[in-house]
């Protein structure tokens, strides 16, 4: 479990994918918190900040390239590395994706070990928060 102590957010509305997507990084010895919406991610943040986020770009309320950007551009939260995630691969999003500050971009339905080897290369790049 050599992730026991990296605590990963998931932004997800869709119930089945974020099931799957929680049960299998926590397989691999992740703490996972899911919540379905960015009003809900940044109540997770405030309570505790998460080593990463997986995050749906298309989500209800603020949607993923908003939140991306105002946890991009806010000096408390602006080195939490952000994998945006989405059924929707039009490089025009992919592109916004990226300029609103994701590290790494997933197209569901996604290879899980695709998933897992972003996200720790990118665990990789910063030390455990917790």
């Amino acid at each position: 479990m050599k992730h026991a102590r990296r605590r990963v957010l998931l932004v997800d509305m869709d119930e089945t994918v974020a099931t799957i997507t929680k049960f299998r990084l926590e397989l691999l010895g992740y703490r996972v918190q899911h919540v379905a919406t960015g009003e809900e991610a940044f109540a997770a943040i405030a309570s505790e900040r998460p080593d990463a986020i997986v995050l749906e770009m298309f989500i209800p309320g603020l949607d993923g390239f908003e939140v991306t950007s105002r946890l991009h551009n806010d000096e408390h939260t602006s080195d939490i590395p952000i994998i945006a995630f989405s059924s929707d691969a039009d490089l025009a999003h992919v592109q916004r994706a990226f300029q609103a500050g994701a590290k790494e971009f997933v197209v569901k339905p996604f290879d899980p070990i695709v998933l897992e080897r972003k996200l720790e290369q990118l665990l990789a790049q910063a030390p455990a928060l917790n």
